[in-house]
């Protein structure tokens, strides 16, 4: 129960604070209200998550494939802003593909040693293709995490190969800002910069709920918290979503997903490192 918890706590935590912040300057009501809804459906996913057991290489591989084609889906379906395909229509959603998808898939890769470079490479590909930096860097945040993890030369060189692909996208696919989705952070600072003290807390509680306090293997954990990471390193940067303390499901609903099916109480030692 407590692991369920702390799982929880990592996503309610910012995207409650950034609720609160865009309740008082005043974002448009559906953005709270799908924000909250993403983080009911999260934390409803997360309590009630089964344990399951460990996949046979064939499903393995399966859903990774799955996964794969979902995050590239955009590159064929569009929507398409200034030469960018990051969205996946789903109706009157557009959801961002990386941040739905990566969570999951760095959580597979990192229970596959052997096959996690080829994984996170794939992904770096399509994220360039996109483009789309966030993605990129969220990759190379996770692959640190791995190599900090196993202490394996690999995911430093996917760490490098990302970065370098982040870079690139970033030149190529810049998007003006939409307020409360994109530069929470600096827009916070420029109100009142202890806001976003507070908001960038809310971010750090969250990264170290992931990296130490869920009931998970080390290298889910830190690839996990990695890719968290990435993500808010590209929002400070440059024009892409502040997860959870901005506007936007995906994010929310992406790391839930990655959460949820890894409730192992009696598998997994409790996290100390």
């Amino acid at each position: 129960m407590a692991d369920r918890l702390f799982a929880i706590l990592s996503l309610a935590i910012p995207t409650l604070a950034g609720l609160m912040f865009m309740a008082a300057f005043g974002a448009p009501q559906n953005y709270l209200l799908i924000n909250t809804a993403a983080l009911a459906l999260g934390s409803v996913s997360i309590w009630f998550g089964r344990s399951v057991p460990a996949l046979i290489k064939p499903q393995t591989w399966i859903l990774l494939a799955a996964l794969l084609v979902i995050m590239a889906l955009p590159l064929v379906t569009g929507p398409e802003l200034n030469g960018v395909s990051r969205w996946l229509p789903l109706g009157p959603f557009q959801l961002h593909a990386g941040m739905l998808i990566l969570p999951t898939l760095v959580a597979l890769a990192a229970e596959d040693r052997d096959n996690s470079p080829i994984i996170l490479i794939t992904a770096v590909l399509i994220a360039t293709l996109q483009p789309d930096a966030a993605a990129c860097l969220a990759i190379m945040g996770a692959a640190v995490g791995l190599y900090f993890a196993w202490y394996d030369w690999k995911p430093g060189v996917i760490a490098l190969s990302a970065f370098l692909a982040g870079i690139y996208a970033a030149i190529r696919g810049e998007l003006p800002p939409q307020q409360f989705v994109e530069r929470v952070l600096v827009f916070a600072a420029e109100q009142n910069p202890l806001i976003a003290l507070a908001l960038l807390a809310a971010l750090l509680i969250s990264f170290f709920l992931l990296q130490f306090s869920i009931n998970r293997p080390p290298a889910i954990r830190y690839a996990l918290a990695g890719s968290m990471a990435g993500f808010s390193i590209a929002a400070v940067l440059n024009n892409y979503p502040s997860i959870l303390i901005g506007y936007g499901a995906a994010p929310i609903l992406g790391y839930a997903l990655a959460l949820s099916p890894y409730i192992r109480e009696k598998d997994v030692a409790p996290a100390r490192s």
